[in-house]
Parts: structure tokens; sequence; C-alpha cells
């Protein structure tokens, strides 16, 4: 990567899919960023819409590229044996592995939501167990505790995405399409999270604690960054490997034009370099 930028997974099946995908696949080209793909469940059952996914050509061959499915989706084909359709899906699209998005909450809300039946961790760690594919792990707007870090940080993934609390909030989204009733009831417990800067030093803190029991090495930091300074804060604060990660504001511009996304790029890097030039993070 040339910029420390990753897109974090934002569009599945939806009808601009197609054109968002372009855009931002096009971005990492340009600028020299990764890019997660959003929920590839559809892709799953049908190639009906892979061509909103199917951006290896356009992003180029050495940039980070990774599909993505949720943890319930993972936890039924671990149950029916059909693992071996992520393994399909990663060489059909020529991604580089997985992101697994870890979002029982969101489920929990959804109107047709699935239900996980068993801690996240142990799907994952299954997973592990069995394939060979590079695996990242995110959450979805809610972010992680400590002692779910702690757990994650000892399993051989690539990377580890915050999607803190702060950023876009899926569980609440979920519940806006639910009755009133239950939106009253239940809007209390999507306010609860962590912060980017909550889960950064968790981690410092994670680092001196478990030391070389630490298998996970590299971080996406999302989730509430509004612009570069809030990403070179959390980059500089960490102490490991970071590149910070952006969902809705590459969405607004993506959904646009490609030169207002072009240019919201442009700014964000050329910004990170005065920041780094002039600023130092105590």
């Amino acid at each position: 990567m040339a910029a420390p930028i990753w897109v974090s997974s934002m569009t599945g099946g939806t009808e601009k899919a197609y054109q968002i995908n372009a855009n931002l696949a096009r971005a990492c080209k340009q600028f020299g960023m990764g890019m997660g793909l959003g929920s590839c469940r559809a892709l799953l059952e049908s190639d009906e819409r892979l061509k909103d996914f199917n951006f290896r050509n356009i992003i180029g061959d050495t940039l980070p590229f990774y599909i993505n499915i949720g943890i319930a989706q993972l936890e039924a084909l671990l149950q029916n044996n059909k693992l071996y359709q992520i393994d399909q899906l990663i060489d059909k699209l020529r991604a580089d592995g997985i992101i697994i998005h870890v979002n029982p909450l969101q489920e929990w809300l959804q109107p047709e939501g699935d239900k996980i039946t068993q801690a996240p961790i142990i799907t994952i760690q299954q997973l592990l167990d069995t394939t060979t594919q590079k695996v990242i792990v995110k959450e979805v707007g809610q972010g992680f505790g400590k002692e779910s870090l702690r757990a994650l940080l000892q399993l051989p993934i690539e990377a580890l995405e915050f999607a803190a609390h702060g950023g876009t909030n899926f569980s609440m989204i979920e519940l806006l399409r639910s009755d009133k009733q239950k939106m009253e009831a239940y809007q209390p417990i999507t306010k609860i999270g962590h912060s980017a800067t909550e889960m950064t030093m968790y981690v410092n803190e994670l680092q001196n604690e478990l030391g070389d029991k630490i298998l996970c090495k590299q971080y996406i930091i999302s989730g509430g960054i509004k612009n570069f300074l809030d990403a070179y804060y959390l980059m500089e604060k960490i102490n490991a490997t970071a590149v910070y990660g952006q969902a809705s504001a590459l969405l607004k511009y993506a959904t646009s034009s490609y030169e207002e996304l072009e240019q919201y790029l442009h700014f964000q890097i050329e910004g990170l370099k005065l920041a780094k030039a002039f600023l130092k993070v105590k």
C-alpha cells in the first residue's frame, strides 16, 4: 500500500453497488490503498451479482483485496460442511483472503437477521483450523472490548479492523427498519460500544500484557475516523503496524462522481503528510 488508507467494507448487493465499488477500486489503484468488499453473501448462492464485486482487474494484482462474509454465514457454512464455497469465491474474485464481520447485535436487531448459535471466537477458531486463506476480523459499529481483543489477538489472523463505536452504527440502522415500539425498546443498547481511541489503548495494554502470545500484528483503525487528523493521531498512538479505514466518508463521494472521490482522497493523503511534518503526538 502506498497510502495508509483502507476502504472499509460497506456495499453488498445494492442497486448502485457496481458504480460505487468500481469507483473505490479505481481510487485504490490510483492512490495505492487496500479494499474490503461489502458482504459477499449473495455470491454464495449465485453469480447473478458477480459484476458488483469483480474488481481485481481494476485494483490491480499488487494491492490488498478481500471478500467479506458475516459470522452467521460462516457458522452456517462450517455446520453444513460447505466451507469450500469460501475458497471458490476467493478464487473467482482473485481476492487475497476473507474478512469476517462479527455482527451479532446487528443480526439480532435486523428483522430478517440470522441468529448465531455459538460464540464468534469459536467459529473464527474453527475457520482458522480448517483454512489456509488469510483472514481479517472486523466489527460493524460497536467495536471490540478488551477481553474480546485479548482472545482475537492470540489468533493467527492477518489483521483486525476496529469498526469501532462512533462511525456508522449498523445496529441502529437495522433498528430503524423496525416498528416504533421495538425501536424505543432496543435503542439504548445500540449506543453501547468502544471507540477507536479506547480500542487503541486496549491494544497497547495487551501488547504489554501478552507479549509474544500476540499473533495478530496488523490493524485497521476505523469507526468514527472523520479526517486525516483523527487517523494520524491514532496511527501514531498505537504501538503496532496500522492503517486507517473509512466507509461512510468514502461512500459519500464514491456514490457521485469519481472526480469528487479523487479530490477527497488527494486532500486526505496530503493532509497526512502535513500532519506528519508539523505535528508530534504525545
